[in-house]
């Protein structure tokens, strides 16, 4: 599987867990140390083929997919679940830990923010009434639908605003609330 864009990833480590999946090249930030030499070479690689953000699912994770996204919006996002990342040992989390077959689903499971204005198809009342927010057990079915929507993990604001800006149908999220309270049944 060789990958026409160029994935953003946080380190070194990152990146040889990537070659090793896939066919790729990449661009490091070096951890949460993002800054603007760095931020021109995403772009410019936006500009000439494209960019996926695949960076570790946890604070400084999330908080680097926010500066690029914010500076260059329009870049594409793969996720993996915290899971997926966790070391062996249990000491650590990354894209680096993660299994060959699991980088190459994340990769085939990309999202592109849609360039227009979306209106509001899932509003903050469904996301009440999936138990997504303002309820005892919203983290987790958060992180779980995250999971199986290939978004990513968020907070309640952050899911929201996911949904919409990689253009999650009702249809869809319907789908994954239907699984995710099936999963729940039969746990």
């Amino acid at each position: 599987m060789d990958i026409r864009e160029i994935i953003v990833v946080e380190g070194k480590d990152d990146t040889t867990a990537i070659k090793r999946a896939v066919g790729a090249d990449t661009i490091e930030t070096n951890g949460s140390a993002i800054n603007e030499e760095i931020l021109r070479r995403i772009e410019h690689a936006q500009e000439k083929r494209g960019v996926i953000v695949f960076t570790d699912p946890d604070y400084p994770g999330r908080r680097i997919r926010a500066i690029i996204e914010e500076r260059i919006p329009h870049v594409k996002h793969a996720f993996l679940a915290k899971n997926k990342t966790i070391a062996k040992n249990g000491k650590g989390l990354g894209i680096e830990h993660a299994n060959d077959e699991d980088i190459r689903q994340a990769l085939e499971h990309v999202y592109t923010p849609s360039e227009h204005v979306q209106t509001e198809e899932i509003t903050l009342d469904d996301l009440m009434l999936a138990r997504l927010i303002g309820h005892p057990q919203s983290k987790p079915r958060r992180n779980r639908l995250g999971e199986i929507l290939n978004i990513g993990m968020t907070n309640g604001k952050q899911l929201h605003k996911r949904l919409k800006m990689f253009q999650i149908t009702p249809e869809q999220f319907a789908q994954a609330i239907a699984q995710l309270d099936q999963e729940e049944q039969h746990a």
